[in-house]
């Protein structure tokens, strides 16, 4: 065989493999279980630095804004502290109400979470502005990555990564192909941001 034929045949092989393990790499992420755990459908978990805000009605001296401390809990006038990390809105209202009867009969409480100051994620890697981002809502792989200004010209889009720390277990990681999110292929893929996440772009 004529060298140049042998050399086109070998690349041919080569492309063909790396095609293959391309594929089977992205097809051995179910990306529909991460779907399943969405956290835009549940109810939102308050987390430290969270700021909530207690209105009493009719009593203004009872009213608050209260920042969600690292030790988990919030300061509620009369009623003292109260543990607010990891629960929601309702539930907090819940125990506020409960402690706040001893005090005051027929009280409306209500609960809001007004600033949204727990969710970090750190973008890495080869994008225009790399560092941590706290949006004051879920982001994608692609919205996060937009935020970061994108992949600069050394970015390998195709092997983007999602690293999920996981208790004290080692991280998750997710591989994302992006190319293949733009492309309309694995709008799957484009799965949501959580707290704590760093997105890699090689």
């Amino acid at each position: 065989m004529h060298p140049i034929g042998w050399l086109a045949r070998v690349g041919s092989v080569l492309i063909a493999v790396a095609l293959t393990a391309c594929g089977t790499r992205e097809a051995r992420v179910d990306y529909s279980a991460w779907s399943q755990n969405d956290p835009r459908k549940v109810a939102y978990r308050v987390g430290v630095s969270d700021v909530v805000r207690v209105t009493v009605w009719k009593d203004p001296s009872l009213s608050t804004d209260a920042a969600v401390r690292p030790d988990g809990k919030i300061t509620v006038p009369l009623v003292g502290e109260l543990d607010a990390a990891g629960r929601t809105a309702d539930e907090i209202q819940a125990q506020l109400m409960r402690r706040i009867s001893a005090y005051v009969k027929d009280a409306i409480v209500t609960v809001a979470v007004v600033e949204v100051n727990s969710y970090r994620f750190t973008v890495a890697g080869n994008v225009e502005r790399p560092g941590m981002f706290t949006p004051r809502y879920y982001v994608t792989v692609s919205e996060a990555l937009a935020l970061a200004g994108g992949p600069n010209r050394f970015g390998e889009t195709g092997e983007v990564v999602v690293i999920r720390p996981r208790g004290a277990g080692a991280p998750i990681r997710i591989p994302i192909d992006y190319d293949r999110i733009l492309s309309g292929e694995r709008p799957d893929a484009d799965i949501v941001v959580r707290a704590g996440d760093t997105l890699l772009v090689p």
